[in-house]
């Protein structure tokens, strides 16, 4: 036997609570056809100052859980999700804006495999849903799949279907409205099986309480920092590869302007020229601050989580672990070009000729100082993953003890 739990958080929805709960009931018997034996339909009432709480107690069938006062949309799910007794667990908002009707094939889509079903308002042919958050929810989405590796057509749609294991996966969970995106964050980075069911948005009934750009900025902070204390290197390892490429553009151009004959810099050149220079020695730190960054989530992790810049290793070993040749070879061409400067300086060169070799091996220089040093720090880390594993093993009774030459990290960084 296999039972829904549908959580509806409400607050001052008295003009809408009645219908959705109805309609919410009315899909019982369309869930029996897909596998679902039982329904059982939890209305969270999260401090609502108005009839809400006085509506829905009057109709049968509901369990009415009530807060003291308003803690937040996110909070009273988490109030839901904790008191249902179903193996499946749904929820939808109580302004009618989602269409409970659409359960019984978030329920197939899970009984099917799927541990995550989400309701697309942007993939639904029928969508009544305002331009700006339209925008917004666009943007959201996209900017999830780019840093996530995986498309999300919605990502803050506030209709699901989840397996109850999967709350041991996702959690913690914010309190706030920024819930639905944290959690597709987290669904995204933990190999939770998703699946989008396209529906139909309608207006909702009474005044919304979304903040475009107050809740607006709130889901962009989640998603970030969401991925962040997953996979640092997805958005570090974007940044610094971006002020690189940055300095190979100003290089080039550099190249191509001396080809052309022209011998002196302007004033346009040498900005060009500075903020080549920031831009590598910022790059090569924030990449490789990221890729730190993923040694120490995986430290922390004792599960398998999806890392890496590009998904898929594009060397047969992670790229951090080259930080330290690489590091080596910028360290010697910097000394190496500063002293062929440094002689030629002696044998009479004026520094005008000289001052751009001198700057290009400063560059080098600390570059390559910079990767030893993170490539040293990692391996540090690396060390104490180890220490940790093994010290395990050590106190595991013997019969259970594995081969220490099985042992490996829970959850190996990824970099590239």
């Amino acid at each position: 036997m296999t039972t829904l739990s549908v959580i509806i958080p409400a607050y001052n929805e008295e003009q809408g609570i009645a219908e959705i709960v109805h309609r919410v009931l009315a899909v019982k018997d369309k869930l029996a056809e897909v596998g679902v034996s039982d329904l059982e339909l939890v209305v969270v009432d999260d401090g609502s100052v108005d009839r809400t709480a006085e509506i829905t107690s009057a109709i049968e069938g509901v369990r009415l859980i009530r807060h003291p006062k308003n803690r937040g949309y996110g909070a009273a799910l988490k109030t839901g999700f904790l008191n249902s007794r179903g193996e499946l667990i749904g929820f939808l908002d109580a302004d009618g804006t989602y269409p409970p009707e659409y359960f019984p094939q978030f329920c197939k889509e899970a009984l099917d495999g799927a541990d995550l079903v989400i309701g697309s308002r942007m993939s639904g042919a029928d969508s009544k849903m305002p331009v700006t958050r339209r925008v917004g929810n666009l943007f959201f989405a996209g900017l999830l799949s780019l840093i996530g590796r995986q498309r999300v057509s919605d990502s803050a749609s506030g209709m699901r279907v989840f397996k109850r294991e999967v709350m041991a996966l996702v959690y913690p969970l914010p309190d706030g409205l920024n819930l639905t995106p944290v959690m597709s964050a987290r669904a995204l980075h933990e190999h939770i099986r998703m699946a989008e069911v396209p529906i139909p948005y309608s207006e909702r009934v009474g005044r919304s309480k979304l903040s475009v750009v107050r809740d607006g900025m709130t889901f962009l902070q989640s998603i970030i920092w969401t991925v962040l204390t997953y996979n640092p290197v997805r958005i570090f390892g974007l940044v610094g590869m971006g002020g690189l490429g940055v300095t190979l553009l100003i290089a080039l151009g550099l190249v191509i302007t001396r080809l052309s004959g022209i011998t002196t810099l302007g004033p346009w050149g040498v900005a060009a020229l500075f903020w080549a220079l920031v831009s590598a020695v910022a790059g090569i730190s924030i990449f490789a601050l990221g890729a730190t960054f993923n040694y120490l989530v995986a430290l922390f992790y004792k599960r398998p989580i999806r890392q890496g810049l590009f998904g898929k290793p594009l060397m047969k070993n992670s790229l951090d672990r080259s930080f330290g040749w690489m590091g080596a070879v910028g360290l010697l061409a910097g000394l190496i070009v500063a002293g062929i400067a440094l002689a030629l300086g002696i044998q009479g060169w004026e520094i005008t000729r000289l001052w751009l070799y001198l700057l290009g091996s400063s560059l080098f220089i600390l570059v390559g100082i910079q990767l030893i040093l993170y490539w040293i720090l990692m391996r540090v880390l690396e060390e104490l993953s180890t220490r940790e594993i093994i010290a395990a093993q050590e106190l595991t009774p013997a019969p259970e003890r594995q081969n220490p030459s099985d042992l490996k990290p829970a959850a190996e960084p990824q970099v590239s």
